[in-house]
């Protein structure tokens, strides 16, 4: 896997064992899934964008700097972020 893939949230491995999904809805043939990351007193936000690529369930995990305290607002821009990361990558996060 690539340093820049690493250091920006992409991964080859499902979602570690864990990670508690809080909310999670099919897009366009990808399963985004927003999960529990906590920092400190509040949560990041954080999710997976799985894929059936093949056979083979492809997994592409991202973490992002905004932090809030609420879950109410934390899954559905979770699942707003992977949205916006499959309609501007598509099946290319997973290379």
């Amino acid at each position: 896997m690539s340093f820049f893939k690493k250091l920006f949230g992409g991964s080859d491995s499902a979602v570690p064992a864990g990670d508690k999904v809080l909310g999670e809805e099919g897009y366009k043939g990808f399963v985004i899934k927003a999960i529990e990351m906590k920092a400190g007193s509040e949560l990041q936000l954080a999710g997976v964008i799985e894929k059936d690529v093949g056979g083979e369930v492809k997994t592409y995990r991202f973490i992002r700097a905004d932090r809030m305290s609420s879950l109410d607002d934390l899954i559905p821009l979770a699942l707003s972020k992977g949205r916006q990361i499959v309609d501007e990558q598509g099946e290319s996060i997973f290379r």
